[in-house]
C-alpha cells in the first residue's frame, strides 16, 4: 500500500454528532470539529491518521436548509455510517485528470473548493469531483492543497492507519484501475463492494468498513 497517497478516508453518517461520539469510544481520541460545507448541507469532524492523512466524518448539518440536490456521499441514503470512498493526495490534476480519462477512468471534472475552519483560517483546494462516484467509491477522488494547511495538521492526533484494502467481486479490474492511477491498493475478492480500514489507536485496533 502506498500510504502516501491516501489523502483521506471518507466516513458518512446520516447523524455527525452520534458517529463523533461512537468514534470516540471506539477509537479513544475524540474527532475535532471541522467545518461547513455551505450550499451542499453537510458538515464534517476530522481525525488525524497520520502527518498528512485523516478521517473525515462527514453528515447532514442541521445549520443549513437541506440542499436543493442530494447531499454528496450518498448521506441522504445511508442508515448506518459507512466507510463511502476514499481521497488520493496528488498535484496537477488536469494533467491526471487527462491521464486517467486516456486510461479508461473517468474522473469527475477538476474543481475549486474551500471551507473556513473553526478558527476563522480558511482552506483552498482544488478536487475531482467527489460527485464521481466510480466501483462504488473503491476509486477515490483526488485532492490537492495548494497553499493551504494539510487538515490533518490541527486535528486530533493518537490514532494511526495500520490497513487500507478493498474488496470487489472481479479485483482484477478494480487492480488495473489502479494501476492506471499510480495507486498500490490491496484488493481482495468478495461478494460486494466495499472499504475496509484498520486503525490502531489508545483503544487497541479498530476495523472500519
Amino acid at each position: 500500500m502506498s500510504r502516501s497517497a491516501i489523502d483521506h478516508l471518507v466516513y458518512a453518517t446520516p447523524d455527525l454528532e452520534a458517529t463523533v461520539r461512537a468514534i470516540a469510544e471506539q477509537c479513544g481520541v475524540h474527532p475535532s470539529v471541522g467545518g461547513q460545507h455551505l450550499g451542499l448541507g453537510t458538515r464534517n469532524a476530522l481525525l488525524a491518521l497520520g502527518p498528512q492523512m485523516y478521517l473525515e466524518i462527514v453528515g447532514p448539518d442541521p445549520d443549513q436548509p437541506a440542499p436543493d440536490a442530494p447531499r454528496w456521499f450518498q448521506i441522504d441514503t445511508l442508515d448506518a455510517p459507512r466507510l463511502v470512498t476514499w481521497c488520493a493526495s496528488a498535484s496537477d490534476l488536469a494533467s491526471l485528470h487527462a491521464r486517467a480519462h486516456a486510461s479508461g477512468v473517468p474522473l469527475g471534472d477538476v474543481r475549486d473548493g474551500g471551507r473556513v475552519r473553526p478558527d476563522g483560517v480558511r482552506l483552498q483546494w482544488q478536487v475531482t469531483s467527489p460527485f464521481m462516484v466510480l466501483e462504488d467509491g473503491l476509486v477515490p477522488f483526488f485532492i490537492d492543497w495548494l497553499d493551504s494547511a494539510h487538515p490533518a495538521e490541527t486535528a486530533a492526533q493518537g490514532v494511526s492507519l495500520v490497513e487500507l484494502l478493498a474488496e470487489h467481486p472481479t479485483p482484477g479490474a478494480l487492480r488495473a484501475q489502479y494501476a492506471a492511477l499510480g495507486l498500490e491498493i490491496s484488493v481482495r475478492a468478495a461478494a460486494r463492494p466495499a472499504l475496509v480500514a484498520t486503525l490502531d489507536g489508545p483503544t487497541g485496533r479498530v476495523t472500519l468498513r
